[in-house]
């Protein structure tokens, strides 16, 4: 029978286990290092893989000659700049800095970062000297029939009619009615501020420019609570859809508000909100739906300051004494207090049974 490892042996073998363990802890230490220290001296923009190292400056440059490292290195991503090699490769041509804007993959925001260091070289660029003389060359090269401008709506110009009057290239055309659709043109600083849009058209284009009439604020023309749908009450600040859509159905079985105050009693208008509602919105109480408590059904007695128990109560007493005059009738008989009496008498009206002849 062999005999087991003696202490030394054990004793070895730990010591050997522990130093090559050491040793192992140490050659990964020292890679990390590397890495970290390597990673430090490299700078490496969001859209740049590790193998790919790009160092990012904004500089001059023509979309129409630039190579990829070159657009790389403008701070474009790898999409956007094969994006651009490709609009080139189709036969395309960047005719003005505005066309790489209708460059497919090249976003606005990527593009107002560019547009100052944009170069159109010599042989490329669109002879322009006058405005008058831009829309001629344009009606000529696209055979446009050459009109007159007249005053038009900016909401609903169409791109066909602003290049007719020599405002703007097919291109520019389509990009102004992109960026309008998308944004809106509310007054002439607006259209200023599109990217196709430079300073001399905006002058030939001002007198003939008519901008829809901009509806006035709830803070300026506050609204109805009694008339309002539910458009016109999500146009007030604070309150949403679903706050709208429980306004309409309290005012319904409430049979119209006769105070604004009475806004706080929707359930959905949060005490956060009510401050700032109370200053968009108005109340006119002249059409109260009443209830002819003498006669009406169960049904009809639905009514939030009229609960259930209330409604029995009401039925109750009716049916073995009769209708009633007035509310304070109802506090002397104990079927109100007098606070539910004074808060619900502007919904009530107290019709009188006709006396049946014999």
């Amino acid at each position: 029978m062999s005999k087991g490892f003696t202490k030394r042996e054990i004793t070895g073998s730990i010591l050997l286990l522990t130093a090559a363990a050491l040793l192992a802890f140490l050659v990964r230490h020292a890679e990390l290092r590397t890495a970290e220290e390597r990673a430090q001296t490299v700078s490496i923009s969001p859209t740049t893989t590790i193998a790919e190292e790009i160092q990012t400056e904004l500089r001059p440059f023509d979309p129409n000659t630039a190579d990829y490292e070159l657009l790389r290195s403008l701070g474009m991503s790898r999409q956007e700049a094969v994006s651009l090699l490709k609009f080139r490769a189709s036969g395309k041509v960047f005719r003005i800095a505005e066309d790489v804007a209708l460059c497919y993959g090249i976003s606005d925001s990527a593009y107002r970062g560019l547009a100052p260091y944009i170069i159109i070289g010599e042989e490329f660029r669109i002879k322009r000297s006058t405005y008058t003389e831009q829309h001629n060359q344009a009606a000529s090269r696209e055979e446009i029939v050459v009109i007159d401008p007249t005053p038009f709506r900016i909401d609903t110009v169409t791109a066909a009619y602003l290049r007719a009057i020599g405002a703007f290239t097919k291109r520019q055309a389509e990009a102004f009615i992109r960026w309008r659709d998308r944004s809106g043109f509310r007054d002439m600083e607006e259209v200023r501020a599109c990217y196709v849009v430079d300073d001399s058209v905006a002058t030939a284009l001002e007198p003939y420019i008519l901008f829809p009439e901009r509806d006035l604020s709830p803070y300026e023309a506050p609204i109805d609570l009694n008339r309002a749908d539910s458009a016109q009450l999500v146009r007030v600040v604070g309150i949403g859809p679903k706050s709208a859509m429980e306004i309409l159905r309290y005012r319904e079985r409430l049979g119209g508000f006769l105070r604004v105050e009475q806004l706080a009693e929707v359930k959905g208008v949060t005490e956060a909100n009510y401050e700032k509602i109370l200053q968009q919105i108005c109340c006119k109480a002249d059409e109260i739906r009443k209830i002819d408590i003498n006669f009406a059904t169960p049904s009809e007695l639905d009514h939030p300051y009229i609960g259930p128990q209330l409604v029995r109560k009401l039925i109750k007493h009716r049916q073995l004494k009769g209708g009633w005059t007035c509310t304070q009738e109802l506090v002397e008989q104990h079927i109100l207090t007098k606070e539910e009496a004074e808060r619900l008498d502007p919904y009530l009206v107290f019709g009188v049974q006709k006396a049946t002849s014999e």
